[in-house]
């Protein structure tokens, strides 16, 4: 048997706030395991595994009536925590007949579920993605569904340097992949910390930043396990101070991204850019929001090629350069988090 590429206790996001309703069921998998979503009538959330009880039928395929998800072949009810609430043929309910739950809570905009222990989920342990709803930023996001070991995407966000060559008619220039990093780590973050100083700024920053000449730019990346990295990203004219401290001349930007694995090799990419300037542009909100789109297809087509020649050719290793610190170090938390599972 293969070894576990995710651990269970952990929090995932498995779908924007928005995308669960009272009337509808949103079928999702999440660590190779099938759950549906709806709301009750006080908008609290309710996940518990897609498969009846009675004869495996899908679950997200039903209605919801009273808060109870009701099964579409032959019509038992089940609440928000799993049990059976009715078995129209019969006049009692069979004893034990219920289907898991998983915790499930809004944050963030998002939607985060609890795959492993319940007894071990713990609100507090979800990842900071503040900027997503605090009213001092604005932005968009949207879910990209990737055909690849969701790891992938966590070394691609951990080394920018690809951006030189991956994005370099857009956010990508040869100064990112010139530019020392430096890395860090505390056993339960990774930073990851570029400054570029005097440098051409790429397209899409020029654009951000409205202004000519040279600038200063800066990358922030931070992972949180097992799958959310925020990225503070932004520029501002050379010498103005933003590599000291003081970005009142440029332009800031985060880039919030988390990966939730589906199966060993398919995987659900959230992302939201949100900016803390020009607040009320709706305008701006939906060109960055489509600009940086088209930037994660980009990866999306290397990354799937790389997953398919992974799968491939399996015994050939994932080899590691000075760029891969950031990745190397997020993936040693992973496995630790697998390993203690186990």
């Amino acid at each position: 048997m293969a070894a576990p590429t995710f651990p269970l206790n952990a929090w995932y996001v498995v779908a924007w706030s928005h995308e669960v309703g009272k009337r509808s069921i949103l079928a999702r998998t999440i660590c190779n395991k099938r759950v549906a979503l709806w709301r009750r009538a006080d908008n609290s959330l309710a996940a518990v595994e897609d498969a009846c009880w009675h004869r495996l039928a899908p679950l997200s395929l039903g209605w919801i009536e009273n808060d109870d998800v009701v099964c579409k072949y032959h019509g038992l009810r089940f609440n928000g925590q799993g049990a059976c609430t009715l078995m129209p043929s019969q006049d009692s309910i069979s004893p034990g007949a219920c289907v898991k739950a998983f915790p499930v809570l809004d944050r963030h905009r998002f939607v985060w579920i609890w795959p492993g222990d319940p007894a071990k989920a713990d609100a507090s342990l979800v990842p900071d993605m503040h900027w997503n709803d605090d009213p001092a930023w604005t932005g968009d996001g949207k879910t990209m569904f990737a055909k690849c070991d969701y790891r992938l995407f966590v070394d691609n966000l951990m080394d920018l340097t690809h951006e030189t060559f991956v994005h370099s008619t857009s956010i990508g220039n040869t100064a990112v992949a010139e530019t020392p990093m430096e890395t860090t780590h505390d056993g339960k973050s990774v930073t990851v910390q570029r400054f570029m100083q005097d440098i051409d700024a790429p397209p899409f920053w020029r654009a951000q930043l409205g202004k000519p000449g040279n600038v200063d730019r800066w990358q922030i990346i931070r992972f949180e396990p097992p799958c959310t990295i925020v990225l503070d990203v932004g520029v501002a004219p050379t010498g103005t101070g933003a590599l000291q401290g003081d970005r009142s001349q440029g332009v800031n930007l985060r880039v919030l991204n988390t990966i939730s694995p589906e199966t060993e090799t398919t995987c659900m990419y959230f992302w939201s850019l949100v900016r803390n300037y020009k607040l009320h542009d709706v305008t701006l909100t939906t060109l960055q929001r489509e600009t940086n789109a088209s930037i994660f297809v980009e990866d999306q087509i290397v990354i799937e090629a790389q997953q398919q020649r992974i799968s491939e050719m399996p015994d050939m290793p994932l080899r590691t350069l000075n760029i891969d610190a950031g990745s190397f170090r997020a993936r040693k938390i992973i496995e630790r988090m697998i390993a203690e599972e186990a």
